[in-house]
């Protein structure tokens, strides 16, 4: 099941990016973070409901599990090549049908004919994972693997994961604590809401700095109102302070779901070429479950040892995050998928790192077109 999950985190992102057309490719792309977020809050509730259950109702929560598995199964079935994967392999008359098809109109031959020269450079690449290390894959695998490693040590997965042990010791019951991260989870679903609508308008880049200003608040919050809640020796929070700290919990959920969530794997979706984009998707899974895996057996020592100062240590990553976002990480609203190169070219930092003679397509449309004749300043992209 969890090589499942691996493979799906993999693929997803991928297949939407390549079929989207750039102005809809974000909000495309988070729809599958949204139903991810669905999946979390709906597990949720099966577990809040399967406590009740005494004393099998914890069969119920495992085998309810199988249901999406049949549906993705079944789901497999609809869904279409992306024009990328069929050109690569050969198939371009039907390549170009079903691009015709998911772009409703007869007009793609610009478009297609970007794939077709991006096709035919990646077939130049026998070594896909060896050309990820090369100077003109360098930008998008350090933004990559940055993206993941900020992404946990945002520290939202120990809150999602130990959110029942945090609202016991805030001194919730062991019903309150199940119906606390229900409440986080359905924050989590509505704000990822926020980012499927705004991320093709005001950009990646906006949303992820108005996300870092609020998490880094609502942690900083948090950690003064644990800080003045346990003194004394106190072992659970008195409820003038607990309320608050469950509202400034969600203020960061939501922060996170509309920014860092779903954008750390679109992002790393559509800035790949071609010739890279799988095995650069790999190595996007990989480093997230890593990070994963370490906040998850790190974290309740940490609570234990740095008490409300856990918050602080992840607030100080939120700062770093912010800064790297400013100078390192381009904003890719509305750039077609093929004509990615460019960012790089025009950025103030990565044009430095990568060769003057990287392959290139030529533009497909006026936003690829005006990139040309911007001058970016540092910290900033076209």
């Amino acid at each position: 099941m969890l090589i499942s999950l691996i493979r799906l985190t993999q693929a997803v992102p991928l297949f939407l990016s390549e079929i989207a057309p750039a102005h809809l490719r974000g909000g495309l792309n988070i729809l599958f973070q949204l139903n991810v977020t669905i999946g979390i809050l709906v597990a949720e509730l099966v577990n809040y409901g399967a406590l009740k259950v005494k004393p099998w109702g914890w069969r119920i929560s495992l085998s309810l599990a199988g249901v999406p598995g049949v549906v993705l199964t079944l789901g497999s079935f609809l869904l279409v090549e992306t024009p990328n994967s069929l050109v690569e392999r050969g198939y371009v008359e039907e390549a170009k049908s079903v691009l015709r098809r998911i772009r409703g109109t007869d007009n793609i031959h610009a478009e297609f004919e970007d794939l077709v020269e991006a096709s035919n450079t990646a077939k130049q690449v026998k070594h896909p994972f060896r050309n990820l290390i090369k100077r003109r894959n360098l930008p998008q695998l350090v933004i990559t693997c940055c993206l993941q490693f900020f992404q946990q040590f945002t520290g939202i997965n120990a809150i999602m994961f130990y959110a029942p042990v945090i609202f016991k010791t805030l001194g919730f019951g062991d019903d309150a604590s199940l119906y606390s991260s229900v409440i986080t989870g359905g924050v989590n679903v509505l704000s990822t809401l926020v980012s499927v609508y705004s991320v093709d308008k005001i950009g990646r880049k906006m949303l992820l700095l108005e996300a870092c200003v609020q998490m880094f608040i609502s942690q900083v919050a948090i950690a003064i109102l644990l800080a003045h809640g346990f003194k004394d020796g106190q072992t659970t929070l008195p409820t003038s302070s607990a309320i608050p700290v469950v509202v400034l919990i969600c203020v960061f959920v939501s922060a996170f779901a509309w920014s860092w969530g779903p954008l750390g794997w679109l992002i790393a979706s559509e800035i790949f070429p071609l010739e890279t984009r799988s095995a650069g998707q790999s190595v996007t899974v990989c480093v997230n479950m890593v990070f994963t895996f370490v906040i998850a057996q790190a974290f309740l020592s940490m609570l234990c040892s740095f008490e409300y100062g856990i918050f602080l240590f992840f607030a100080s990553w939120v700062v770093i995050m912010g800064l790297f976002t400013i100078f390192f990480i381009p904003e890719t609203k509305g750039i077609p998928i093929e004509e990615m190169e460019m960012v790089w070219r025009q950025h103030w930092f990565w044009k430095k790192i990568v060769p003057d003679d990287m392959p290139g397509h030529g533009a497909t449309n006026e936003k690829a077109l005006e990139l040309k004749n911007v001058k970016v300043a540092p910290g900033e992209v076209a």
